[in-house]
This record gives structure tokens, C-alpha cells and sequence, in this order.
């Protein structure tokens, strides 16, 4: 008699971030990279179908963007206020008791809305997988130090990792801090943002001279003032590209200080690929970071990326070996600029060895292999069959 290891295929509910629509993630340009691991999931086994969970209530429209497989059940349109939202948040779990009742596993996308995902997990005993792609209670810290608000994101947090069986981390710095936060010690698997090394990669392209790019949201964590400041006099460009609060204040500001600097808005996920090869350099020069993903969209197209040495970006650029690190200071981030625009072999070879760091580290393959053996642990079992 021989031992078989079988697999069922698989049905997942995936509860999106509280607030955010999937119509929201097309805005931002960010659909396609989102969308990416889920359509890999259904393609590569073990799960056949996936249930976006979302808190807009047009997304079904963006369905035929998605590969068969994928489901959008959208926010009903009388939970569109605020309060709304949040009775919406509670209530999921019993509106789409049928559809839960079929899935076998739930998945977080973030921390904030986890507790609709726990719901669902004590009504219907599925497993639960809690993701978040940074560490809610930091941040909030962070951007608005209120006790009370970060206590009851630590109470949040505390729940999801009581009622978790798996959760998913995408840096080490995170999975510390939650196990030093919370008691945790076995049920965190550290699975990097990943980056579809097909797509994102050194294209044959002409670069601009003297160019930089910045890409993300422009809000105070991204340190763009300083950046702008660090621009003032200098022999090259910079380009802005995506939106936020800031972006008005930032235009004018740059005006005000005669830097060179143009503004773009959010362009698909699909098209960066283009826009960052044309580029001779990326910059980040934030206070503060998870996992940035567009970052790592940077290094795999193999360009030379200035980083802040701050957390979540220092674990992944290595100092003059895979890009360059400046501090968060307008002085150092310019001195950075400079240095790394003078020297063409740095750029190239810290560009190559960004490549490198990424196929190695945090591929899209990679990163749905670590997943799908976190599913495949679900839905295995043995029998025997004669040989």
C-alpha cells in the first residue's frame, strides 16, 4: 500500500480593507497589481473560486477586468454614509451567510475591517487567514498619536490574532513586533509584497538625462517637501506621479521654491513599467514605510533607487550594493541626488543588483508559492491506494 496526499480545490473569501472599493484601487491605478495573485491563486490550485468582498457599491461594473474566478459582491447602496459603512462592516457576515457558508477559507487584505472576517470565522467555522501588508497600530501612531484610537486598534489587532489560524506578515520587522505586542509565536508565516517580475522589468527604452521619479500617495509619510527642497538648484527633474491631500500644497510649494518638478496623477499599474525605465532613477524618501511596493516595482526594472534609512525601507536596500540609503533631511536626500547621478557605474550596478534582490526575494511566483502551500496545508489529505 502507497500513501496519496490529495487537494480539493477551494473557495475564498477575501474581506477588503474597511472603506475601500475595488473602483477605488482602478482610480489609484492599483487594480492591476492587486488583482494579480488572485487570478495566479485560481490558475495554480488549489482554489477555484475567489469572493471579493468590497465597500464600494458599483465595483460589480469592474468585474469584467477580472479573470473568470473572481466574484466582486459589492456594498448595497443604502450602507454608502459613513455610518453606514460601519453597520455594512458587521453585517456581512449575516446578508452573505449563503456564499460564506460555501467558502473554506477567509482572507484579510489589512488589519482595519479584520473584525468582519472574525464574524464570519465564529459563525461559520472557516479557517482564517489574517493579512496585512503593514502593522495598523504603528502607523496610526504615526500619523495621529490618540490613545484612545491606537487602544482600540490594539484591541482589534489582539482579536484577529486570537481568532486567526494563519497570519501573514510582509515584513520581518512586523512579525516581530506583532509577537512582541500580542504573545504570538507559530501562526506567523512573513510573506514579502510581491511584484510581477514579467511586467516590471529593464525595458529598451530611451531614459531622460537627469531624471527622478517618485511614485505613491502624497501624504506627510512620503517626505515629499523635503524632497522638493532637496530639488531646489539642482541640474535635473523630478516627476510626482499619483494623488493625495498634499498635492495642491505641493505644487505650489514647488513653484515657490523654482524646483524643477512635474506633476502627474495616477497612471494603471500596467503602464509603470514604461514610465519608470524612462526614468534614471527612483526615490522613496519616506518617514516611514510596511513593504513598499513600488519600490520593489523600481529595483525589479533593475533602476538605481534612493531609499531613507528608515524602517521598511533599510531591510530591503542595502547601502551601495542594491541602492543607496540617505536620511530623511532635505541635505542628505540632495546629497543622495548627487551622488548617485555623478557615478554611471553605482547606478548600474546597484541597479542590477536591485533586479536581483527581486527575482530572489520578492517575486510574484514566489509570494503565491508561500500563500498556496498555506491553503494547499488546509485542504490536504492522505489515503492509500495499492501500488
Amino acid at each position: 500500500m502507497v500513501e496519496a496526499v490529495y487537494f480539493i480545490l477551494m473557495k475564498l473569501a477575501l474581506f477588503f480593507t474597511y472603506g475601500i472599493s475595488a473602483r477605488l484601487w482602478k482610480e489609484k491605478g492599483l487594480l492591476d497589481r492587486e488583482k494579480r495573485i488572485y487570478e495566479e491563486f485560481i490558475k495554480n490550485g488549489p482554489v477555484d473560486k475567489v469572493y471579493w468582498f468590497t465597500y464600494g457599491s458599483t465595483d460589480k461594473q469592474i468585474e469584467g477586468e477580472l479573470k473568470k474566478g473572481i466574484e466582486i459582491i459589492n456594498m448595497p447602496s443604502i450602507y454608502r454614509s459613513k455610518i453606514g459603512q460601519v453597520f455594512y462592516s458587521f453585517l456581512i457576515p449575516i446578508i452573505y451567510c449563503r456564499i460564506l457558508k460555501s467558502v473554506d477559507i477567509l482572507r484579510t487584505n489589512q488589519m482595519s475591517g479584520s473584525w468582519t472576517a472574525v464574524i464570519a470565522k465564529i459563525l461559520f467555522k472557516k479557517k482564517l487567514i489574517v493579512r496585512t501588508g503593514f502593522t495598523w497600530s504603528k502607523f496610526k501612531f504615526r500619523t495621529s498619536p490618540v490613545a484612545l484610537k491606537t487602544l482600540i486598534i490594539k484591541i482589534i489587532e489582539r482579536i484577529a490574532c486570537r481568532f486567526s489560524d494563519v497570519m501573514i506578515m510582509s515584513a520581518p520587522h512586523d512579525s516581530d513586533y506583532m509577537k512582541r505586542s500580542y504573545g504570538l509565536n507559530t501562526n506567523i508565516v512573513v510573506i514579502p509584497n510581491y511584484v510581477d517580475t514579467d511586467a516590471f522589468k529593464p525595458l529598451n527604452v530611451q531614459k531622460v538625462n537627469g531624471s527622478i521619479c517618485f511614485i505613491g500617495s502624497l501624504t506627510d509619510a512620503k517626505n515629499l517637501f523635503s524632497l522638493i527642497d532637496a530639488m531646489v538648484g539642482l541640474p535635473c527633474k523630478l516627476t510626482i506621479i499619483g494623488s493625495g491631500f498634499q498635492g495642491e500644497n505641493l505644487k505650489k510649494y514647488s513653484k515657490e521654491r523654482g524646483a524643477e518638478v512635474e506633476f502627474r496623477h495616477n497612471i494603471p499599474n500596467s503602464k509603470l513599467p514604461k514610465v519608470l525605465n524612462q526614468n534614471e532613477v527612483f526615490i522613496l524618501p519616506s518617514f516611514y514605510e510596511g513593504t513598499p511596493k513600488v519600490l520593489l516595482e523600481g529595483m525589479a526594472c533593475g533602476l538605481p533607487c534612493i531609499g531613507s534609512n528608515v524602517e521598511g525601507i533599510k531591510e530591503i536596500i542595502k547601502h551601495k550594493e542594491n541602492g543607496y540609503l540617505c536620511e530623511t533631511n532635505a541635505e542628505s536626500i540632495r546629497q543622495a541626488i548627487l551622488d548617485v547621478l555623478a557615478d554611471r557605474s553605482l547606478r548600474e550596478n546597484i541597479g542590477q543588483n536591485a533586479r536581483r534582490t527581486i527575482l530572489g526575494n520578492f517575486s510574484l511566483r514566489g509570494s503565491m508559492k508561500k500563500e498556496l502551500a498555506i491553503y494547499e496545508s488546509f485542504c490536504r489529505f492522505s489515503g492509500e491506494y495499492e501500488e
